[in-house]
């Protein structure tokens, strides 16, 4: 069973101004998908992201799904606490999250600066703070996650599928 780890990038949910809605969609989507996540960690806008992404990595999840920070608010910083982990980027990812949010009718799914990648054998995904786009962002996973955690685990391309 692959397993993940959900982090939510709000300073106000982590000073408790309100609770957090977006990482428990991103937990229930997980584990609907079979894959074993706990709680969703909370962690404030700004340099807490970096560390949070990290104490997950160390940890040896297959996943880390973030939540918020990913807009053009000058506290926005998930995407680039983010690349500061990663080891490769993975654009199509988030390019089809974007693009599931915009054919959902929801035109500011363009103003999201989200990124995904890989550090090591994990897969680094953001998505952005809302509710709607978190389901966005997990109907994307949903659909790629299996054949993306085979490729990172070292699983070969089938041929004929598409990026075979």
């Amino acid at each position: 069973m692959p397993s993940a780890v959900v982090i939510t990038c709000s300073t106000r949910a982590a000073a408790g101004t309100y609770a957090d809605r977006s990482g428990p969609v991103a937990v229930e989507a997980l584990r609907h998908m079979g894959v074993e996540v706990g709680e969703p960690v909370v962690v404030p806008d700004g340099p807490e992201v970096e560390q949070a992404l990290r104490a997950a990595l160390a940890t040896g999840p297959d996943l880390i799904v973030t939540s918020g920070g990913t807009g053009l608010a000058p506290t926005d910083a998930t995407p680039e606490a983010t690349r500061a982990v990663l080891d490769r980027e993975a654009p199509g990812i988030a390019e089809a999250i974007r693009a599931r949010g915009m054919a959902a009718g929801i035109p500011t799914a363009a103003l999201s600066r989200g990124l995904a990648g890989t550090a090591g054998r994990t897969l680094i995904v953001n998505l952005p703070g809302s509710t709607g786009g978190v389901r966005d962002g997990m109907a994307v996973l949903g659909e790629i996650l299996s054949h993306a955690l085979d490729q990172l685990a070292g699983g070969d391309h089938v041929a004929g599928e598409p990026g075979g």
